[in-house]
């Protein structure tokens, strides 16, 4: 098995009327026919392909691969930006729009984004804003990344390492007494880390009428009480992927400037994917890499 689920390329072989077309490959493909499919559920179909996981040995890391040609998401008219850059659509950048999709984000909201300085909640921040978010407040650990995540979307920013979640309560409290926002209804958290310490300062902030959408993964166990839901009258909702029919509508925000993808990718060649994995899990890469083919 090759591994990558983050793909935009040409099409060299197929139907006719696909060859040379520039697209984006969804990182989950539906069967788009099943209950969870019609339900409008697609993204999380039980039978989706999934490059890196379920389309035989074929990933991102691939020179080629063979794909579904429906749910392929065309681009056209990318003007300065390069096709490389566009891979990141295919998971990054359709993610939280998906995240977004579930938590009925819109016009005049109140969003607070845990980890947005990272790959995907750096979209995130990006995304609320693009949809009409009224406040975005970014939570991370890196301040360099918070300052990052200020020139794009977001509002207000917090650095959380070692605060508690009364703490970053406070400094949330007093942004919204500024600004005249209420602190403790109506906001919509989106923790994307998967992160422990982050889940559990989402789960903190989680009040009346709110909603804490789960984007991030991890294997960590926290406790809640779940009474708090009813007391509250808020929600916990779980998301994944993104269905491939909103590909077209998440292009368009990043072709039209709402959501920026150049500041935050770097394209390297393939042969480099070792240094690259190293990189990237001792934590020195400030952007997303994309590795091209160079065999």
């Amino acid at each position: 098995m090759t591994l990558g689920h983050e793909i935009s390329g040409t099409v060299v072989a197929g139907e006719a009327d696909w060859i040379g077309k520039e697209v984006i490959i969804p990182a989950v493909m539906p069967c788009n026919d099943c209950p969870i499919c019609e339900s409008g559920r697609g993204n999380r179909c039980l039978a989706q392909k999934m490059p890196g996981n379920s389309i035989g040995i074929y990933g991102g890391f691939s020179s080629h691969i063979p794909v579904p040609a429906r749910d392929l998401c065309v681009v056209e008219n990318r003007g300065d930006i390069p096709l490389t850059n566009l891979a990141i659509v295919a998971d990054a950048v359709t993610t939280p729009y998906q995240a977004a999709m579930r938590a009925d984000l819109g016009e005049g909201d109140l969003v607070i984004v845990t980890g947005a300085g990272g790959g995907v909640g750096s979209y995130m921040v990006q995304t609320a804003k693009a949809m009409g978010a009224k406040a975005v407040i970014g939570i991370d650990i890196d301040d360099a990344k918070l300052e990052k995540a200020m020139q794009f979307g977001a509002d207000f920013v917090i650095n959380s390492r070692d605060k508690d979640v009364k703490a970053v309560k406070g400094e949330i409290k007093a942004f919204c007494k500024e600004k005249g926002l209420p602190h403790n209804y109506g906001w919509k958290i989106f923790e994307v880390t998967g992160a422990k310490a982050a889940q559990e300062i989402a789960l903190g902030l989680l009040s009346f009428v709110g909603k804490l959408i789960v984007v991030g993964f991890s294997m960590a166990k926290l406790e809640y009480n779940i009474s708090k839901l009813m007391a509250f009258d808020a929600e916990i909702i779980g998301t994944w992927g993104c269905l491939p029919e909103y590909y077209p509508k998440v292009l368009e925000m990043v072709l039209d400037g709402r959501i920026k993808v150049n500041p935050f990718t770097e394209t390297r060649p393939m042969s480099t994917i070792v240094q690259v994995f190293e990189d990237a899990h001792a934590g020195k890469l400030d952007k997303r890499i994309v590795l091209t083919p160079d065999f």
